[in-house]
């Protein structure tokens, strides 16, 4: 299944995508008013859900509504950095240590925008840049998971452009400054439930800016992969229905070419990841 959050004029309402088409799931019955509160009722929202992909009749066309961020406020919004080998390779040659364990960062909640969005290119940098990644959504709470367990508390997968603005991202040894602009997180289109990824270890990532290919590989080269990493932060903390993990991003990104390319005005960022979505942002300047 896929669970959006969608506009079509009159506000946010949760939704259910089937084909080309897009289901009101208020409308059509169910009793749960956003994705994150059918994330946190379980089982029981999902075979509702999914009885309602089967059976209710469809209120919009796709093409006629907004996609929103299918979470806009998280409890968490982690990402971790340096994850994929070869992405690990380009940065050495920045001077940039490769980590001797899994490194973490948040992106501040406030950052998230959808999958249309605009990202904004801040006044103070000229260094903003791309970051397609794999998002995983959090479903049943996670406290001291096994990667071998792991798999049981991903309730589902999304688009995210962990977008960075490179100068401001070693103001802290923890990125966060760099990494949590306003509008600097985009997601969606939406969120594909776990059972409809195969192997979410073998699925094509690609980053085009304004039709060119920047990023491409496959989530095969993780250095951690997605149960590591569940089983490393849960070793810490709590995970909590809902919460976002970005996965890393593979080679290909702007400060890395010679010379380095960043993001401006007017250009147009598409991410994909295979079997799960697009999104495809605008940028503009901050006014």
């Amino acid at each position: 299944m896929k669970l959006v959050r969608f506009d079509a004029g009159a506000g946010p309402r949760h939704g259910l995508i089937r084909k080309d088409a897009v289901i009101d799931v208020l409308r059509a019955g169910a009793a749960w008013a956003t994705p994150l509160d059918a994330i946190r009722a379980g089982d029981r929202a999902l075979d509702d859900l999914k009885r309602l992909v089967d059976t209710a009749s469809a209120d919009h066309a796709l093409a006629d509504v907004r996609l929103l961020a299918p979470i806009p406020r998280p409890g968490k919004y982690l990402a971790i950095g340096l994850n994929y080998r070869k992405h690990i390779e380009e940065s050495i040659k920045l001077g940039v240590e490769a980590p001797k364990r899994q490194f973490w960062f948040n992106k501040q909640t406030t950052c998230i925008i959808g999958p249309a969005d605009e990202i904004v290119k801040p006044k103070v940098s000229d260094q903003v840049d791309y970051e397609v990644e794999l998002g995983v959504v959090i479903g049943k709470p996670a406290r001291h998971v096994s990667a071998a367990d792991a798999q049981d508390h991903i309730f589902g997968y999304t688009v995210v452009n962990d977008v960075s603005t490179r100068d401001w991202q070693y103001h802290s040894p923890t990125f966060t400054m760099g990494k949590s602009f306003d509008t600097h997180g985009p997601t969606g289109p939406w969120i594909v439930t776990a059972d409809e990824i195969k192997d979410c270890h073998q699925l094509r990532l690609t980053c085009h800016v304004n039709g060119d290919l920047r990023q491409s590989s496959d989530t095969s080269q993780m250095v951690h992969n997605v149960y590591q990493q569940i089983e490393y932060l849960t070793t810490a903390f709590t995970l909590e229905s809902g919460d976002i993990l970005a996965t890393g991003t593979p080679e290909g990104v702007g400060i890395a070419m010679n010379p380095p390319q960043f993001l401006k005005a007017g250009d147009v960022v598409r991410c994909e990841v295979q079997d799960v979505g697009v999104i495809e942002n605008r940028v503009i300047a901050e006014c």
